[in-house]
């Protein structure tokens, strides 16, 4: 599963290396820098409602990614009265250790940091933490501690979850051990892994010049521990939760997602979107799964827009975890 994730977020050069179009190689400045309690410095980049503040979301991106990752949501949530902070997690995007990995604890206490400054700028306003992929292990791991108190509720999307078999473990662990230094990207990943149908959002994704293209093995290893660390807390997440994934996720299985699905609380909002892919607020139906987020943040006790508690409930009737052990 790890390879697949890699190629979805590495996005490796095109068979003919095309050349960027309009504003899809554009850096957008952020829109301001936090400093953390440690002095690193996270930028962030704001998508300010549109009108009345009705919701403050905290959006944390995926393995690779930036916070140019919202460029497709962000305004769609404003029309809706929704605010957008996205930083560049740690060791990715503009932050000075871009390409090194920190650490687990790290990453869950720069999201609680940058949540407390969200709050202190939108006082009295619900304050939402948004996570995808490897930022939704993030969020479920903030959402899993103390941390969480005061945040309104967490919204996973196609969360980063895998807990690697013993061996799996042991082979990453030694290569680590041996080249920690060496460079993995896409184009080491045979075949093809979808991540959205959007060619548009891919190109983005692509020519971004915050988008990180290679990973030292060190810094793999420390997304699988992150990754089996969220795969645990999922039964300890606290308060309102909403999960959106995509019945086409090639980058997380059906069957680890499933079994992740079993152990959430009672209370968590489950939402299958089908035809989705990894990025599914960047696929071409992407709005209908923005809507519900926005849908599920102001009017929690409506079904979602989209039909997705109903096709989440069927997904699971459907026992979508029979493909094997994880």
């Amino acid at each position: 599963m790890l390879p697949a994730l890699l190629a979805g977020c590495a996005a490796p050069p095109p068979r003919h290396a095309p050349q960027p179009r309009g504003q899809e190689a554009a850096l957008i400045p952020a829109t301001t820098t936090l400093t953390l309690s440690d002095g690193a410095r996270a930028p962030l980049r704001i998508w300010a409602a549109r009108g009345q503040t009705r919701a403050v979301v905290l959006a944390l991106h995926g393995f690779g990614d930036s916070r140019d990752a919202w460029e497709f949501s962000a305004p769609q949530l404003a029309d809706s009265g929704i605010e957008t902070i996205a930083p560049d997690v740690r060791g990715f995007g503009e932050t000075a250790s871009r390409g090194r990995w920190s650490s687990t604890s790290r990453l869950v206490q720069d999201a609680h940091e940058e949540a407390r400054w969200a709050q202190l700028q939108n006082p009295g306003i619900p304050l939402f933490v948004m996570g995808e992929s490897m930022g939704g292990a993030v969020a479920t791991l903030l959402a899993s501690s103390p941390a969480s108190q005061g945040i309104s509720g967490v919204i996973l999307i196609s969360p980063a979850i895998w807990r690697f078999d013993p061996l799996s473990r042991l082979i990453l662990n030694s290569m680590d051990w041996m080249a920690p230094d060496w460079v993995f990207t896409g184009a080491h990943v045979p075949g093809e892994h979808i991540a959205t149908n959007n060619l548009a959002a891919l190109r983005r994704l692509y020519f971004d010049p915050l988008t990180l293209h290679g990973y030292r093995l060190d810094t793999l290893r420390g997304l699988v521990d992150l990754m089996a660390a969220a795969e645990a807390a999922a039964p300890r997440i606290q308060g309102p939760a909403l999960l959106l994934y995509g019945d086409l996720d090639q980058m997380i299985p059906a069957a680890p997602m499933a079994r992740f699905w079993q152990h959430l609380p009672s209370h968590t909002r489950k939402d299958l979107v089908p035809g989705g892919h990894h990025l599914l607020l960047r696929d071409r139906n992407g709005r209908n799964a923005t809507a519900d987020i926005a849908s599920w943040i102001l009017t929690p006790d409506h079904l979602l827009p989209s039909g997705g508690d109903s096709a989440a409930a069927a997904w699971m009737a459907g026992d979508p975890g029979h493909e094997g052990p994880i």
